[in-house]
């Protein structure tokens, strides 16, 4: 699961809420575009137009402001044509409409965010690694270790399923891994898999 793309088309005003559901999602090794990041970045609508037709899942943001947008209408249109995946983020079930109104995606709940992150990460997981009901894609995350003059690098591997994750989260427990260089212990959200804290070698 390394290379894959996800490409996330939304209104310019729901720029801070995507911002907010992909904020851990973009620390998992696939690339993630953001349509709204990419063009403020400099890019041109043209090379967005490539990320687009390079991606391996689309995610449109639908909102009742990404209802009336041309963009996010014309790039599910797009992705369905070109045959990718549409994992539809919605605020209310009847905002998929046209090419996805059957289409099963994640419901956005503003005052859980982190279930919403959960079950977005659950259809990503599915959409990316499709290894079966019962197998579980290893995912992971790798980071600089943040303990000054370490600088070693430090996986968290994710191994286990999402149900296994969300049972954690829900009893207030973490995930963690180690630095192989300080032995200094990071902590994570199993939910979100957010950075919760570090904990110094003794």
């Amino acid at each position: 699961m390394t290379g894959e793309q996800v490409f996330v088309s939304h209104a310019p005003a729901d720029l801070d809420l995507v911002q907010e559901l992909f904020s851990t999602v973009k620390n998992f090794p696939f690339g993630v575009h953001i349509a709204l990041e990419e063009i403020e970045s400099g890019r041109s609508r043209q090379r967005l137009e490539g990320r687009l037709a390079n991606s391996d899942v689309v995610v449109p943001v639908l909102t009742q402001r990404s209802a009336i947008s041309r963009w996010v209408n014309q790039e599910i249109g797009y992705a369905r044509a070109k045959g990718i995946p549409v994992l539809p983020l919605y605020e209310e079930a009847d905002l998929r409409g046209a090419f996805i109104t059957d289409v099963e995606g994640v419901e956005i709940d503003r005052e859980n965010p982190s279930f919403t992150i959960f079950n977005l990460l659950c259809r990503l997981r599915g959409e990316l690694a499709p290894l079966g009901a019962l197998s579980v894609p290893n995912w992971y995350i790798r980071f600089p270790c943040t303990v000054p003059n370490c600088g070693h690098p430090v996986t968290l591997d994710i191994t286990q399923g999402q149900t296994k994750l969300w049972k954690l989260h829900k009893h207030g427990k973490s995930i963690t891994t180690t630095c192989d260089s300080c032995e200094s212990v990071y902590y994570f959200d199993p939910a979100t898999i957010g950075f919760l804290g570090r904990g110094d070698a003794d």
